[in-house]
């Protein structure tokens, strides 16, 4: 049966710890320029319809580095923009390549690829969630500061697909996470409703933050979201990651922002800019994070 990474959820805790401790191994032997050529003659379909900077560059060097090749398909360039079905075009680009990898607005439309693609499916980013972004975000806080089990984590902002996936993980790895947001913009009910375990809401991000291990946040207005941004800016007024907010939690705390970051809004510049951001770091252990999860679902 063919395995695909379209929520957090579809690999179970021993496959998700597999696959991080696999992309510190992949960093590491990158880093000492050993030559990995995995995937060598393997091809990574990647379909877009959402601008990108991190997730295009790292799905597109993470499959040259490991000796495979990937083709970048945005909706003006294949028929689906043009009105195609999605079963049939999973079914034809499926037949032509080792994975697919789609970063669309729709993730109903994500999961009926799926389920006509006979090659692994990645989702790597949809309007209900980003995977391949927290799982990133715990190779990070691995490498920094070890297992995340346990430990509290703080989201700050947004209710938005990060931090619903935030949610499933969460779960599956065992940490505390405490979510505040303004009013209505709460995460989507059926993941309030389905992911329970370890998690709290607040209405005061400073009570959030107390002894967290990590605090997290994103942009207030995400894409699509823009003609929102002046109502946001409002509603999200004391929703900003400084550091009195950072100083509430815990004095090794880390920061995260999965990017891109507007300073002055969602972060203040002195915490994102500061010694407790590991932001590179995150952003950069996309690639090695993606790398391992592709070599799995295709081994897989």
């Amino acid at each position: 049966m063919t395995k695909h990474f379209i929520d957090f959820d579809n690999l179970s805790f021993e496959e998700l710890q597999n696959i991080i401790d696999y992309a510190i191994t992949l960093k590491k032997e990158h880093n000492e320029g050993v030559i990995n050529d995995s995937l060598k003659n393997k091809t990574l379909a990647m379909i877009f319809d959402k601008s990108s900077t991190r997730t295009r560059v790292s799905f597109e060097a993470g499959m040259t580095q490991l000796g495979g090749h990937a083709l970048f398909l945005s909706n003006k360039d294949i028929q689906l923009g043009r009105g195609e079905p999605i079963i049939d075009s999973a079914i034809v680009i499926s037949s032509m390549v080792d994975v697919v990898t789609l970063r669309i607005s729709s993730h109903k439309d994500i999961i009926k690829f799926s389920k006509h693609s006979n090659k692994p499916v990645i989702n790597a980013l949809s309007d209900l969630s980003h995977p391949c972004q927290i799982l990133a975000d715990l190779m990070t806080f691995q490498e920094q500061r070890g297992s995340i089990n346990g430990k509290k984590v703080a989201w700050i902002g947004d209710g938005n697909n990060v931090c619903q996936t935030y949610m499933q993980a969460a779960q599956i790895f065992g940490f505390e996470l405490t979510i505040t947001t303004p009013n209505g913009y709460e995460p989507h009910q059926s993941f309030v409703e389905s992911y329970q375990n370890n998690i709290n809401y607040c209405t005061r991000p400073m009570d959030a933050c107390e002894d967290a291990d990590l605090v997290v946040t994103d942009v207030w207005a995400s894409m699509g979201k823009e003609l929102e941004q002046k109502q946001r800016e409002s509603a999200f007024k004391g929703y900003q990651v400084d550091q009195k907010m950072m100083s509430a939690a815990n004095s090794d705390a880390l920061f995260m922002h999965c990017l891109p970051a507007h300073r002055g809004e969602e972060v203040s510049a002195d915490v994102i800019d500061g010694k407790q951001s590991v932001v590179w770091d995150e952003a950069e252990n996309r690639l090695h994070a993606q790398k391992a999860l592709i070599l799995y679902l295709i081994e897989s």
